[in-house]
C-alpha cells in the first residue's frame, strides 16, 4: 500500500503563529509515516511545514512554480520544478490525497477551491470559509476546520479511512 500524501497549502507570508502550527503540521504528518507536499518555497507555511517534517525524519516533495530550484526550501527531499507560475496549484492539490490549509491569499484559496472541485477533503487551520461558494463543502463534510495541528492530523486520518472503504 503506497503512503498518503498530505499536502499543506497556505501563505508565502506567515505570522510566527501560522507558521508555528504549519511546522507542527508538518512534524505530525512525519511522525505518521505519510509524505509531505508543499508548494516548494522557503517562505511562509510551505517552508515551515518542510521543516517541521524533514526534522522529524520525514519525506518531503516540493511543487515549485518556477523552472529553477534556488528558492526552494532546503528541507526537501523531491523538487518539481514547474515553470508553471501558479498553475501548478492544480498539481499540488491532485496529487495530493488530503489537503490542509493554513491561512494564505488567493493562491491558497484557488488551491482550496481546486481542491473541492477534485473531489478532495479540506481542513482549514487558522481559518474559515463560510461565503456562500463554501457553504455546501461544510455542509457535506468536505471542508472543515481544525482548532489545532492535532485535531486536523485527527481528520486526516478519518478522510484517510473514509477514502480507503
Amino acid at each position: 500500500m503506497r503512503k498518503p500524501v498530505i499536502g499543506i497549502m497556505g501563505g508565502s507570508k506567515a505570522s510566527r503563529g501560522v507558521a508555528a502550527t504549519a511546522r507542527r503540521l508538518g512534524e505530525l504528518i512525519a511522525r505518521r509515516g505519510w509524505i509531505l507536499l508543499t508548494g516548494g518555497r522557503n517562505v511562509g507555511v510551505m517552508a515551515a511545514s518542510a521543516r517541521g517534517a524533514k526534522e522529524a525524519g520525514g519525506f518531503v516533495v516540493g511543487v515549485l512554480p518556477d523552472r529553477s530550484d534556488r528558492k526552494a526550501s532546503p528541507h526537501l527531499d523531491v523538487v518539481i520544478r514547474t515553470d508553471m507560475g501558479d498553475a501548478r496549484n492544480v498539481i499540488n492539490v491532485l496529487s495530493s490525497d488530503v489537503v490542509i490549509a493554513c491561512p494564505g491569499r488567493m493562491g491558497t484559496l484557488s488551491e482550496v477551491a481546486l481542491a473541492l472541485n477534485a473531489g478532495k477533503r479540506v481542513i482549514l487551520v487558522g481559518f474559515e470559509l463560510c461565503d456562500p461558494p463554501f457553504r455546501k463543502y461544510i455542509k457535506n463534510g468536505r471542508l472543515t476546520t481544525a482548532a489545532t495541528a492535532e485535531d486536523a492530523l485527527n481528520q486526516v486520518d478519518d478522510a484517510l479511512k473514509e477514502r480507503d472503504q
